[in-house]
């Protein structure tokens, strides 16, 4: 539209804004004809302005005005264009007359008589006057910023509701500032070119300009209050909701003239007016969100900020408002919160993941990121973490003891580096400028710092009790050297928190030099060194380091650990003098001079030429090599691989296939150096070694010895956090071209495959060193004639796919077709099996991948699962490959196609005459159809007689293979081979002939002329066991002693499976001998641990899963049986046991149970005392319930091993109480298991990788062997966990008297339990006699009850499906039991204070010793919950419908309080939420449903809290995290809600009416118009 078009419409329009302004300017007293200039003039006086007023002519009287509007009105013709110009003129009057009472009063007479005719349309003019009141606030100038910014404030700043521009297109009848003219009514007026700043205003002038405000607002809110009286819509709510609320947040944000900041805000006191406002404001609020009406639902208010605004006025109204605000946001954010006390503390334990606001994060980083340790619960109980919020967690608060046990227990279980680089920030002067935000770290410097403290106060505490602590030193140290070298302890600070502890609060502890060891493991770290030479406080710090030093007093002055104690502080001055000479005077002399002993030690030892003998060092000797480490580490270096030199070279020639000029070059073996001795050695040291060893294995022209890799190897397992590095990525980063070398690829993988293995899981590196691996694999397997490498790393592979245990994907990019080879794909499908069936899927997401995974598989993948296997298979993987057609029949036929032309060629190439030139026509023109049934074709000339084809012939061809194509001859020789057995049959040959001749040539293949690898070929046959025979052939082979010979020679030459404490000398296996023919043909690299045999170790227990699911129990004990020396090999052999147990749970006879136990070396597994007794019965048909003292005791070890204990403080731990952590106690039925003699070494348990998992794991396998149902082990449980309390109490015979802990939060004052006790009957103990648990736990039993209930929650987390099912089942029995709600005389009042006290917070309880059977249950549920994997989540409906139907409210709670909590897990996995928030909405139909009739009448307001918290989950779902300010449900939630709403009664469906998908009740259907109509 150009101007001369606007300026018609303008034209058009002003006849009619002329009459109404007219109208409205004679009824309201105004001189139309009256010139602003007019009224700027006239003088700011009072008696001016009243004679001014007593001369004007009266208005007319009130009641004509509708009158005369009707004759104005009948005076056009469009209405429309009338109704919109009366509505913009009184707009614009409102914003001009507010100050002006009677004008203002009739302004609110004219918009009720004009609404009285429907003549005002609310919906528009509303929107349109809140507009027009910022745009009036905002043109005020500069002294009005602060309102303007008050009136404006985007919604994102207070939280609360956002609706669309729903302004209408009115424009204030003054461009200008309306303020002027607000002025202009009764007041004096300031000219429009009058400055208005602040500097220039006075006080006076600012309070005139604040009070026109007030009075805007105020007659806003009075026209906002008579429009609420007519039907407006949810969107103009919304509105009016929005600028009411926006008000309130920022009521005294405005400039105060002559005020400064020192008494601005706390010396300014609302006047009059302003209080006014705020009433009007409320009352509007008020009326929004009545339960009557609720035209806004209250759980609106819930989420603003109005609560925290500050500078709270001193007025009651408002507090009132608060003072709910809170409370009901504390009722909601109860349901949203576990009732486990101690549930985001680590176990350790279970792998957890991120939530769903997290999985935006791309590519690999994604994949291994977990589950925050600790989340810190928001003010609407959602569970938040993050770097900020860390850094907000107040030093002494709750939460910041919570973070402090975490960390303290992390330190105590050592959890792998990954999960410290997870969770910890960097120190604050190590941060990089502009550095984003860590995802995952929950625990800041000073958090960390203060842990670090307390563990170095607590192995003090320990060492001064005459315990034996030196491994949890070297564990600490090892840990203690990554953080400082991580830059998450900030050195110079650190020192000086260290200082003052032990000087201030702990002066008497430090009594060794277990200090300065400490800090001499990290005085070479770069940031250490840098602190101790750049740092303004380098000085003090060193004095401070200096001032650890104490004198040794150890009984026993030469034991290593006592020499390297005594001579640490010499060490250190040496180190310390060398890095800065201006300390000399600081200095210790007699400590330099103990220096020059070591250097006399030094000379003496290694003068001459005479290698020093590691093998033969006695203790002093050892000792002074330690200190020697710590003061001359290069020296020492070189000294440890001359040792490992000192045996000189000769000449390898692998075989006679070999040519003489290419010989290696081989290291003679020596003895590796013992891990007793490396383990004392300093850290730097150590680093030192691990990269000399690193160019001497990979980088050197001579090959190894086999003692310098297994001392490599030793490194790394001793240093777990201060030497691992990812092999592939530390060699390519040294030498992209390092890995292309001829053997530098074999020695890796046989490294990884053989030693580093459990090393990489516990590092939570598995899934990379796939990734890498599966690349080798991929490059090699079309390459012709590379077997070794090929089988090698798929070796490799297949022990990483086997030892994974959570979702993986099969590619690192997670698209695309596998690279996998047919092996691996079957593998991965037995994998995927194990672990959704034993461990479940963890997240949402992982659910979603899994089809493209399967996709992927299958895809590349010929293979189909018997209908047995499948069985077996969780639902999820079964459904997928049910349909998958059988290929078998095609395979069949392809053989039978081209068989004439491949026995034809088969008999040239095999014929003891056969023609040698025709070896190479073979190879280079044979169709790819044809050589993939070469084996199959040598197979059928065989006839049972092998020694009928020319097997050195066979061996060449097989060679000249890629390793693809030899694969592809395996499976399909298989097919043909079992068809045929089929057809012989028929033709009446006798079964057992057939199979021995079967057996007779598959052993040709394997092991007489070693032509095919025997893992491949004994897999291919096992994943036939839909065919009847092919597992008795598996069977006779594992059976044929060549093969236990095999074994056996393995087993010799490989020395004990723990060969890190291996002191001998490793004997290295000729190539041939080790691989076979056909993976050691033209191969000149020797081997190092790599052998046919050890291929076998993922393969048995595969083939033992496999006889298992085809009911062949004997043969699998029999096979256990044979091979369990050889499986002691096996590098997760634990694991195994754990998972093999729960993956046939129920089917597994008591034999079979036993004979698997015994792969275990059982001395080192930490089983109760009695478990062996309760599985060895001869009639497991009888078989006794073990005793409650046995559930107890597996409880008890939980407690003490695996949850952070509540000792919240080191300085309350006494000496007593860690002594007895170390010592064993005594033996009885109870007795706990699980107790360690003291902190473990990673290389100690290397599967599962910590104690803590050891553990728990080792309870599962308990729980899993015991010859009775699982309802009755649950049934013992839960029994024990119902009567906790009381059985504590009677046990600790006051024993624990002292106040609870401040971990837990005190009861309310003034809490009866009267109605609670009475009429109660004594509940039945549990038959636990727990006086030796409480007296050993450190706790009082208060606080060991919380620990017990979250114990066994955890525990029955990790079994099997049949006992969550029967879980549920005795929950809700127990509930329906409880005697508070099957006493028909308690009152209503009685059961509802009942229900809130046993499940607002039942730690409230457990302090009061009354604790009610409800309120452990639903706290061993949520217990049990948070440690579900997603997938398990699907069965927590169960409890529910066992519950109903629900007929009080009281039932309706705890349903609420059971189930609550879950929808957060849940906010991803939205057709999981979806049900579980149908089955809450069922459950209150149940009670307030239409044609429901309570016992006793309870009104909708009882459950505002449950409103609430349906109106924040659906939020929270539909932001997929903490709820945000522009959050929305998603449509469907809306249109469930809706749905089941309709069943309810009116007062209720009246509270859900917003949670409709209907835009004319719904002010979010209302606000996100679109979202409702993309919906539809």
């Amino acid at each position: 539209m150009d101007q001369n078009q606007r300026a018609s419409r303008v034209y058009q329009l002003q006849p009619n804004r002329t009459a109404i302004i007219d109208l409205f300017n004679l009824y309201l007293g105004r001189n139309s004809q009256q010139k602003p200039e007019d009224s700027a003039r006239e003088p700011p006086n009072k008696t001016q302005k009243r004679v001014t007023a007593l001369n004007r002519e009266l208005p007319p009287r009130n009641e004509q005005f509708l009158s005369d509007f009707g004759q104005l009105q009948s005076q056009f013709q469009d209405q429309d264009q009338l109704r919109a110009t009366t509505e913009s003129v009184l707009i614009s009057l409102v914003v001009q007359c507010c100050s002006h009472s009677p004008r203002a009063e009739f302004l609110l007479f004219a918009l009720r008589s004009l609404s009285s005719i429907n003549y005002i349309n609310w919906d528009t003019l509303l929107p349109s006057l809140l507009s027009s009141v910022s745009n009036a606030e905002n043109s005020a100038g500069p002294m009005n910023q602060a309102i303007a910014s008050a009136s404006t404030t985007p919604l994102s700043q207070t939280g609360i509701l956002t609706s669309p521009n729903n302004s209408s297109n009115f424009q204030s009848s003054n461009p200008a500032s309306p303020l002027p003219s607000i002025q202009g009514f009764g007041s004096p007026a300031q000219s429009a070119t009058e400055p208005l700043s602040t500097a220039a205003q006075s006080p006076t002038k600012s309070s005139i300009r604040d009070n026109a405000i007030s009075s805007l607002r105020q007659l806003c809110c009075k026209i906002v209050l008579m429009a609420l009286e007519y039907n407006i819509k949810p969107v103009t709510h919304a509105e009016i909701f929005n600028h009411m609320l926006n008000w309130l947040v920022n009521w005294d944000q405005r400039q105060h003239g002559g005020l400064d900041e020192s008494d601005g805000a706390k010396s300014w006191r609302p006047d009059k007016a302003v209080i006014d406002w705020l009433h009007s404001c409320l009352d509007v609020i008020w009326l929004l969100v009545e339960e009557d009406k609720c035209r806004v639902p209250f759980y609106e208010i819930l989420r603003t900020g109005l609560q925290f605004i500050e500078n709270i006025p001193d007025d009651e109204a408002l507090f009132t408002l608060i003072l709910e605000i809170h409370r009901r946001r504390d009722m909601m954010a109860m349901h949203m919160q576990m009732l486990d006390q101690h549930l985001h503390c680590p176990a350790f334990g279970t792998h957890r993941f991120l939530p769903q606001a997290f999985t935006s994060i791309p590519g690999e980083g994604a994949a291994n990121l977990r589950y925050s340790p600790i989340t810190y619960p928001s003010v609407l109980g959602e569970p938040l973490h993050g770097e900020e919020l860390a850094n907000s967690i107040q030093r002494g608060s709750l939460d910041w003891e919570r973070a402090l046990r975490c960390i303290r227990h992390a330190f105590r279980t050592s959890p792998s580096p990954d999960w410290w680089r997870r969770v910890l920030l960097l120190a604050p002067a190590y941060r990089q400028a502009g550095q984003p935000p860590s995802l995952g770290a929950v625990f800041t410097y000073d958090m960390i710092c203060e842990a670090t403290i307390d563990r170095i106060v607590e192995l003090l505490k320990l060492t001064n009790s005459e315990v034996n602590c030196w491994q949890e030193w070297l564990v600490f140290s090892d840990i203690f050297y990554f953080l400082m070298k991580s830059g998450c302890i900030d050195f110079v600070d650190f020192v000086d928190k260290l200082v003052s502890r032990l000087t201030e609060c702990d002066h008497h502890i430090l009594r060794t030099n277990h200090v300065t060891w400490l800090l001499a493991q990290i005085i070479r770290v770069e940031l250490v060194l840098n602190a101790l030479n750049t740092d303004p406080r380098k000085m003090e710090t060193t004095v401070k380091i200096l001032s650890f030093h104490r004198e040794d007093r150890s009984s026993d002055p030469n034991h290593p650990q006592s020499i390297l104690l005594d001579y640490i502080s010499s060490c250190q001055n040496l180190r310390i003098y060398s890095i800065n000479t201006a300390i000399r005077d600081h200095t210790n002399n007699e400590q330099l001079q103990k220096g020059k002993q070591i250097d006399g030690w030094w000379r003496q030892v290694s003068k001459g030429e005479r290698m020093m003998d590691y093998m033969s060092l006695d203790d002093r000797s050892i000792g002074m090599f330690w200190v020697v480490s710590y003061t001359m580490t290069q020296p020492a270096c070189e000294t440890v691989m001359n040792w490992l030199t000192s045996a000189g070279v000769t000449d390898y020639l692998p075989g006679p296939n070999v040519a003489p000029n290419e010989r290696y070059t081989v290291l003679r073996e020596t003895s590796p150096l013992p891990i007793s001795l490396l383990s004392g050695l300093s850290i730097h040291l150590l680093c030192k070694l691990a990269q000399q060893m690193e160019e001497s294995l990979f980088s050197s022209q001579v090959v190894p010895s086999i003692a310098m890799v297994e001392t490599y190897a030793r490194l790394m397992l001793i240093a777990p956090h201060s030497l691992f590095r990812s092999l592939f990525s530390h060699l390519a980063q040294r030498n992209p071209t390092l890995l292309s070398k001829p053997g530098v690829s074999l020695l890796a993988v046989e490294i990884l495959n053989y030693r580093l293995l459990p090393l990489y899981r516990y590092q939570g590196k598995s899934k990379s060193l796939m990734y890498d691996v599966t690349k080798i694999i991929s490059a090699l397997k079309g390459k012709r004639g590379d077997h070794r490498l090929f089988r090698l790393a798929e070796n490799l592979c297949m022990n990483l796919i086997l030892s994974l245990r959570d979702f993986f994907l099969v590619k690192k990019e997670g698209k695309g077709p596998t690279e996998f080879t047919e092996t691996l794909n079957r593998i991965t499908i037995s994998s995927l099996a194990i672990i959704i069936k034993t461990r479940g899927i963890a997240e949402a997401d992982h659910m979603l991948l899994i089809q493209t995974m399967l996709e992927q598989i299958l895809g590349n993948s010929q293979h189909t699962w018997s209908e047995r296997t499948l069985r077996y298979y969780p639902a999820l993987l079964r459904e997928a490959l049910i349909g998958r057609m059988d290929k078998r029949s095609l395979a069949i036929q392809a053989w039978q196609q081209v068989e004439t032309t491949v026995i034809n060629q088969c008999t040239q190439l095999f014929s003891p005459s056969a023609d040698p030139t025709y070896f190479m026509t073979y190879i280079g023109h044979s169709f790819p159809q044809h050589r993939q049934h070469l084996c199959a074709g040598a197979w059928i000339l065989m006839q049972g007689h092998p020694e009928n084809i020319n097997s050195a012939n066979l061996a060449r061809v097989l060679r000249e293979f890629s390793p693809e194509e030899v694969t592809l001859n395996i499976y399909t020789m298989v097919d043909v081979l079992l068809h045929h057995i089929h057809v012989e049959l028929q033709h009446g040959h006798s079964l057992q002939d057939l199979l021995l001749k079967a057996c007779a040539n598959l052993a040709f293949f394997m092991w007489t002329h070693e032509l095919l690898p025997m893992d491949i070929l004994l897999l291919a046959l096992t994943d036939r066991d839909d065919d009847p025979y092919a597992l008795h052939i598996v069977i006779s082979l594992l059976d044929k002693q060549e093969l236990q010979q095999r074994v056996k020679l393995f087993c010799m030459n490989r020395g004990p499976p723990e060969h890190w404490l291996y002191s001998g000398t490793f004997k290295r296996v000729e190539l041939q001998k080790a691989l076979g023919n056909h993976l050691s043909w033209k191969e000149r690299y020797p081997t190092f641990f790599d052998d046919v045999a050890a291929r076998l170790l993922p393969v048995i227990p595969l083939i033992i899963y496999r006889l298992i699911e085809n009911d062949a129990m004997d043969p699998a004990d029999r096979i256990l049986d044979k091979y369990s020396s050889f499986l002691a090999y096996h590098p997760l052999r634990f694991t195994f046991v754990r998972d093999i147990l729960a993956y046939f749970y129920a089917h597994l006879p008591g034999k079979l149970i036993v004979r698997i136990l015994s792969v275990l070396d059982l001395s080192k597994i930490p089983f109760s005392e009695s478990f062996p007794h309760h599985i060895s019965s001869s009639n497991p048909a009888i078989c006794p319930l073990p005793p409650p003292d046995y559930f107890a005791a597996l409880l008890f070890g939980i407690v003490n091993n695996v949850i952070p204990p509540l000792n919240t403080n080191s300085k309350e731990i006494s000496s007593t109480s860690l002594r007895s952590q170390h010592k064993s106690p005594p033996t009885s039925q109870s007795r706990l298991p699980n107790t360690s003699d003291g902190q473990k070494s990673f290389y100690q348990i290397q599967d599962p990788g910590t104690y803590t998992q050891l553990v728990l794991d080792t309870a599962v396998i308990e729980i899993l062997s015991l010859p009775v149902s699982p309802s009755q082990i649950v049934s013992s449980l839960v029994q024990i966990v119902v009567h906790i309390q009381p059985t504590l109490i009677q046990s600790s015979n006051g024993l624990h008297s002292s106040p609870s802990n401040a971990i837990l939060p005190n009861s309310p004052s003034g809490g009866s339990t009267d109605s609670m006790s009475a009429g109660r009957s004594t509940p039945s103990t549990s038959g636990v006699n727990t006086t030796n648990f409480v007296s050993r736990s450190g706790c009082t039993s208060q606080q060991l009850s919380c620990l017990l209930i979250q114990a066994c929650g955890l525990l029955l987390a990790q079994l099997p499906l049949d006992f969550h099912s029967q879980l549920y089942m005795e929950a809700s029995r127990l509930i329906k039991d409880s005697w508070w709600l099957t006493d028909g005389k308690r009152s209503k009042g009685e059961l509802d204070s009942a229900v809130g006290y046993a499940l607002l917070d039942p730690t409230w309880a457990a302090q009061d010793n009354t604790s009610t059977a409800i309120g452990n249950i639903v706290a061993l549920l949520h217990s049990f919950f948070s440690n579900l994997p997603q997938e398990w989540l699907e069965g927590t409906h169960v409890i529910i419908k066992h519950l109903r139907p629900i007929t009080s409210v009281a039932m309706l709670r705890i349903a609420f309080r059971i189930m609550g909590p879950l929808l957060l897990r849940l906010a991803g996995a939205h057709s999981l939420f979806n049900k579980t928030l149908q089955l809450l909405l069922n459950t209150m139909v149940d009670v307030f449903g239409r044609n429901s009739q309570p016992s006793i009448p309870v009104e909708a307001s009882e459950i505002a809290d449950l409103i609430d918290f349906l109106h924040h989950v659906v939020h929270y779902e539909g932001q997929g995290g903490p709820v945000q300010s522009n959050s929305k449900p998603r449509p469907e939630v809306l249109a469930l809600c809706g749905r089941a709403a309709e069943n309810l009664r009116p007062d209720i469906q009246h509270l859900l009416s917003h949670l409709k998908p209907d835009m004319s009740s719904s002010i979010y259907a209302a606000t996100y118009p679109k979202m409702v109509q993309n919906s539809a």
